[in-house]
């Protein structure tokens, strides 16, 4: 069964002086186990059609199905929480809260007691492969390519199967941007997840799966 379903979905931003057609009918299936990359200029869409993903807003026309359920028929907010898990380009991390604690924060928040969400997120921060020397680590006292992977492990802790990355390698140097890569692909190809990039990095497009390229709106090449 697909992960996420876009049938013709359309997005317009009305203002009181124009109207913009951000998505211009995209259709497209997204299974598990497969990593995605989405291309595309500035104003091609990509951002629009991942916050439609995210579940941050439905589409003006059209359908986004997760797991065969139309994200306009459920609360969005209990979808964000508990369907979908976001990977950003500038990790978004709790500033004042540890490396583990910020990975404990989502999988407390989904009801299991602290002691046991501190031993889960100390298994997910190895499985990005930290050491445990980081635990302890404020995001601050941490390199960018640290930082990222404590995000991969915390989205992990949303145990949702599927993954959302917004730019991931955006603000890391090459090295640290084919690692951060290859536990994405990792995640898809031996864990089952659905990985979907937005990325603007062309030789990091080249080895995923299926790259999409938007043009207007539009799908110009897959």
């Amino acid at each position: 069964m697909s992960v996420i379903e876009l049938h013709d979905v359309k997005y317009v931003y009305q203002t009181q002086y124009q109207r913009t057609e951000a998505l211009r009918g995209i259709s497209y299936t997204f299974e598990p186990g497969r990593v995605y990359a989405i291309l595309g200029s500035s104003g091609s869409g990509k951002t629009t059609l991942l916050s439609l993903m995210a579940g941050l807003d439905v589409p003006t026309d059209g359908i986004v199905l997760c797991e065969g359920v139309s994200t306009a028929d459920i609360d969005l907010e209990q979808y964000r929480r508990e369907r979908v898990a976001m990977i950003y380009q500038d990790f978004r991390l709790f500033p004042l809260l540890t490396a583990v604690e910020n990975v404990m924060y989502p999988i407390e928040l989904r009801g299991m007691k602290p002691a046991e969400a501190k031993n889960r997120s100390i298994e997910l921060l190895k499985k990005v492969g930290l050491p445990e020397t980081v635990l302890d680590r404020f995001p601050a006292m941490l390199s960018g390519g640290e930082q990222q992977r404590v995000a991969i492990a915390r989205a992990l802790g949303m145990e949702t199967k599927l993954l959302l990355a917004d730019e991931p390698t955006g603000n890391l140097d090459s090295q640290n941007g084919e690692t951060v890569f290859k536990i994405l692909e990792d995640l898809a190809h031996e864990d089952g997840y659905c990985v979907v990039i937005v990325t603007h990095d062309e030789d990091l497009a080249k080895h995923a799966d299926e790259s999409i390229r938007l043009h207007d709106g539009e799908i110009a090449e897959s």
